[in-house]
């Protein structure tokens, strides 16, 4: 077993009192990891707050279990004083905002998946051989002896299977499905993780057609990218939840290697998310522009311009697509 895994298990079932923390900007695997860890650990009797500091995206509130995960305000305003501050799915001190100020006075524990962690807790068990953050709460749930039924074993679920894109990247292997399967049996339900991306609105529609109108190609069609600005976002009545998913569009098409998709929801703010298909290391292309993630798909954010944005961006994504030894090969054939 690893130490830290049963370091961090240890104190856990020691703990009375603990705050679960997950990443700004949540996806599925993140709220998935929280909910998870948050009621596998109430159901031990302990007392436990789950907080984000970020808005989470409306369709995941299809789980009315979401609107147990507080703000950062209302946890400081409960006055809630933990023992251990468990951080699930971030892999650097910022990605968790404000909840930074715990720090001081709790043991933190960091749960990851993440090869771009810079292990930043007190113990953290990082394991990147996990395809999703969900799969790690799940054993710590079961070295704890958490029971399970229906509830808990759809939301733990929905983190493996968003992470793997429903089972379609790479990372969905063996483990990936020998623990989907052991979480149907306990009662998960695929069907109910799938409904909550099939819930959209026609705003949504006129809006992946404007990412489309702004698509470009480089490099042969192997580089897709596209972006969206804030008018875009406001003049179609919607929010930067609205475009998740946006990025997989791009990755969708044929021939297409690497996938970038740029978001301005804020003025001069800029979201971007990055994703591959078969060998481009998409973590690597994030960490040069101080973000994160796997290898397949990582993103960061960016203060300034958008359209200079892009241009950087596209910039350092065209160097790094030329400098692979495995691109280099592809281009020159």
């Amino acid at each position: 077993m690893n130490r830290d895994f049963l370091s961090i298990v240890t104190k856990l079932n020691e703990s009375k009192h603990i705050l679960v923390v997950g990443h700004i900007m949540p996806d599925g695997d993140d709220i998935s990891s929280v909910l998870s860890a948050k009621i596998g650990l109430e159901r031990l009797g302990k007392e436990v707050l789950a907080g984000i500091d970020w808005r989470i995206p409306w369709y995941f509130y299809e789980f009315e279990e979401v609107n147990q995960i507080m703000t950062f305000e209302q946890i400081k305003e409960s006055g809630f004083k933990p023992e251990v501050l468990l951080i699930l799915d971030a892999s650097s001190l910022d990605r968790i905002g404000r909840f930074q100020e715990y720090f001081e006075t709790t043991n933190v524990f960091v749960v990851d998946h993440h090869a771009t962690n810079t292990l930043f807790g007190d113990h953290n068990w990082v394991d990147t051989k996990f395809g999703s953050t969900a799969q790690m709460v799940m054993r710590i749930n079961n070295e704890l002896g958490v029971p399970y039924d229906e509830n808990l074993a759809t939301l733990n679920l929905m983190g493996i299977a968003t992470d793997t894109g429903f089972f379609k990247y790479s990372n969905a292997d063996e483990t990936v499905f020998s623990d989907a399967t052991k979480l149907v049996s306990l009662g998960g339900k695929v069907y109910l993780v799938s409904r909550i991306f099939e819930n959209k609105r026609i705003e949504q529609f006129k809006l992946l057609s404007i990412m489309i109108d702004h698509l470009k190609l480089e490099f042969d069609n192997k580089i897709a990218y596209s972006f969206l600005s804030k008018a875009d976002y406001e003049n179609n009545n919607c929010s930067e939840d609205d475009s998740g998913g946006f990025v997989g569009e791009l990755r969708s098409l044929k021939g297409v290697e690497l996938a970038i998709f740029l978001s301005e929801y804020v003025t001069d703010e800029v979201h971007i998310s990055f994703r591959s298909k078969d060998w481009f290391d998409c973590s690597k292309l994030a960490t040069i522009l101080g973000g994160g993630g796997h290898q397949r798909a990582a993103g960061c954010s960016l203060k300034g311009d958008l359209h200079v944005i892009v241009e950087e961006v596209i910039r350092e994504a065209k160097t790094l697509f030329l400098t692979s030894s495995r691109s280099s090969v592809n281009l020159a054939e």
